[in-house]
């Protein structure tokens, strides 16, 4: 995990009695879940599914301003090796973004595999296929969160 934080922002016990968004990040969509930390609950929330940056940006507000969050947890993209691509630096741009823009602590967290782990959960509920495209990225942020609660228990 890696604390973006430039405001000096990130209070614990803030932190982890409040609601976090969470983002996967892609070029083209960003899903978004939302949980709880208290009892560490994960639900995906929505999807974004545009390019323009403008458009997310406006859209991401919306939702920090309704739900509130006291931190956003941003997947990290990375090869299956662990090295970096070029869609991992856009992330890491788009979580700085995300710190500057709201003044909110980002935490990044290592999402490999979160899009197989979320096709998985929706096979099991019977949503296979082309019909995951709408669910897949929000999901994908589910298991994002998930991930960062069960990292943040230990």
């Amino acid at each position: 995990m890696l604390l973006i934080d430039n405001e000096n922002v990130y209070d614990k016990d803030i932190v982890q009695s409040g609601t976090v968004l969470a983002f996967d990040f892609g070029e083209r969509r960003i899903g978004i879940a939302v949980g709880e930390h208290l009892i560490s609950s994960a639900n995906p929330l929505t999807t974004i599914d545009n390019e323009s940056n403008e458009v997310r940006f406006a859209a991401i507000t919306e939702l920090i301003n309704v739900w509130q969050p006291k931190l956003l947890v941003v997947g990290l993209p990375l090869s299956l090796d662990g090295s970096e691509t070029d869609v991992t630096q856009l992330c890491k741009k788009f979580a700085r973004r995300l710190n500057g823009r709201f003044n909110l602590p980002v935490i990044l967290v290592d999402e490999r595999y979160s899009s197989a782990e979320a096709s998985q959960l929706l096979n099991q509920t019977g949503i296979k296929g082309r019909a995951q495209k709408a669910m897949l990225d929000q999901v994908a942020a589910q298991t994002i969160l998930r991930s960062y609660f069960d990292s943040v228990s230990r």
